[in-house]
């Protein structure tokens, strides 16, 4: 490894290196393919990251086309890989593009035609940027799938497939994947030349049936009605530092994260419905410490690696063993020890036991337990006497998420339903809406006129049926008669016959 690159890692108090490291790197930098096996949060960023600046500077070519190429599941993913290898890069002076989609497409176009060292991206946005001829692969050397297992769950393993097509045969390839399904095996003996096969941790550990012994887990058969004040008392156990709360729901995901917000809590929401400029500040906000909770949805936590999260707690039982393996594998990250905490209501028993005997674990059956529950308190080390209010002389612990801005990424950083619209304001909802009805098949508008949108000031011309459209002309308007007898019932006026 380079003395640069060794130099970077050491200014960032990185010297000793994970079982993942340990394994993949000698042969990474021997310039062999590698299909990796390790779980997330073991390090495996810069067990692929180190070899592939080092193989991207030293190759020849063009300086501006990428040398080295990373796709990754998820946006989430993408700036969390591209952060490690800016880090590792600070001494060398590799350059790293992210792109993903959500975002403005003119920075990363901007960035490409300006030169890069390794792009790190999503499948559709790398697939988008080629097809669009800003995007050259052809001088790429070093290919990174991180995460195949999620690709492939998330069904991306086609677009792998054409991004793989692209690329010079003549190239190293390097496979990371916490699990091996058969799509997985059949992709590497496909795409990659006499693999070396590395594992760290036990095979249990990597496959997802069991645990790490880092995570203490707990789980409570719970109400309802008593849910957020248990969470309240929770998020103010003795050894609480950093929690994700995981909901089924984006409407549960908001309604959770605003009543602790009310309760004095630094906290944020992450669901899909937001816009990738706010998921990217509350996240920022998260890892920043502005905020210590974060209330997310399975999809959106996705590749979120944050080390010093101390608790997870699952608002709602999981779909199955292998969600709830990967939401309480946000904690315990990096050697450190974590809390897992499961709510459990009464129509979620059948779910729960599932998951219990699909993993081994001892909660066949949760103890029933309320918020006031004496085992509770003593289970997760929570101060006697606290209440479901954060107290008010710490509630100054955090700056919350106002205190982070939130950066402009173009025109797709709004909520998914304003998008299309006008932005929305930080000071509320836009004013400027209308309603469309219709009659007889012809479109009726109700309401002011969008005047930024016309670029007119003039009101527009109605008359007592409605709107008329000064292109189309005056609608002719029907009207019913009323007869009786065959004969018309209406009154007629002297003045018009």
């Amino acid at each position: 490894m380079s003395t640069e690159l060794a130099d970077a890692l050491e200014a960032e108090g990185i010297v000793e290196p994970f079982p993942i490291q340990e394994l993949a790197l000698p042969i990474a930098l021997d310039g062999s393919d590698i299909i990796g096996q390790a779980r997330t949060g073991t390090g495996k960023t810069l067990a692929f990251g180190l070899p592939l600046l080092q193989r991207a500077q030293a190759a020849p070519g063009s300086s501006k086309r990428p040398r080295a190429l990373v796709v990754v599941p998820t946006r989430e993913l993408a700036i969390q890989v591209a952060a490690d290898l800016t880090t590792a890069a600070k001494r060398s002076g590799g350059r790293i593009l992210t792109v993903y989609g959500g975002r403005s497409y003119e920075p990363q176009i901007n960035g490409l035609k300006e030169g890069t060292d390794v792009v790190v991206g999503t499948p559709g946005r790398l697939l988008d940027l080629e097809k669009q001829k800003h995007l050259r692969l052809d001088q790429v050397s070093a290919v990174v799938l991180d995460e195949a297992d999620k690709m492939l769950d998330l069904g991306f393993l086609p677009d792998i497939e054409r991004i793989l097509t692209r690329i010079p045969q003549e190239r190293q390839t390097m496979l990371f994947s916490a699990t091996m399904p058969s799509e997985i095996v059949s992709l590497s003996r496909k795409y990659l030349h006499r693999p070396t096969h590395v594992r760290a941790g036990d095979d249990d550990e990597i496959d997802g049936t069991a645990i790490t012994g880092q995570i203490t887990q707990h789980a409570f058969r719970t109400h309802q009605m008593d849910k957020i004040e248990m969470l309240a008392r929770l998020l103010q156990a003795e050894d609480h530092g950093q929690s994700m709360v995981f909901c089924q729901t984006k409407r549960a995901c908001d309604r959770v994260a605003g009543e602790l917000k009310e309760r004095g809590f630094a906290v944020a929401a992450v669901h899909g419905d937001l816009g990738q400029s706010q998921r990217e500040r509350a996240l920022r906000a998260f890892r920043n410490g502005k905020i210590n909770i974060l209330v997310a949805t399975d999809v959106a936590a996705r590749g979120l690696d944050v080390d010093d999260v101390t608790h997870v707690v699952n608002y709602e039982t999981p779909e199955d063993e292998k969600t709830y393996t990967h939401r309480i594998g946000r904690t315990g990250r990096a050697g450190r020890s974590g809390t897992a905490v499961t709510f459990v209501d009464w129509q979620e028993m059948p779910r729960w036991k599932l998951i219990n005997a699909a993993l081994d674990l001892p909660f066949a059956e949760p103890e029933e337990t309320y918020s006031t529950s004496a085992h509770f308190f003593e289970a997760l080390r929570i101060p006697a006497g606290t209440k479901g209010k954060l107290a008010a002389d710490r509630r100054d612990e955090h700056a919350g998420l106002e205190a982070e801005e939130i950066e402009d990424i173009g025109d797709t950083g709004m909520p998914r339903g304003e998008r299309g619209g006008r932005r929305r304001s930080e000071g509320g909802r836009g004013r400027s809406r209308s309603r469309q009805r219709t009659r007889g098949g012809q479109a009726r508008t109700e309401g002011p006129a969008d005047k930024a949108s016309s670029g007119s000031t003039a009101p527009a011309e109605t008359t007592r049926e409605g709107t008329a459209s000064s292109a189309e002309g005056p609608r002719r308007v029907r009207r019913r008669r009323r007869t009786r007898g065959g004969v018309s019932a209406a009154r007629r006026d002297p003045e018009n016959t």
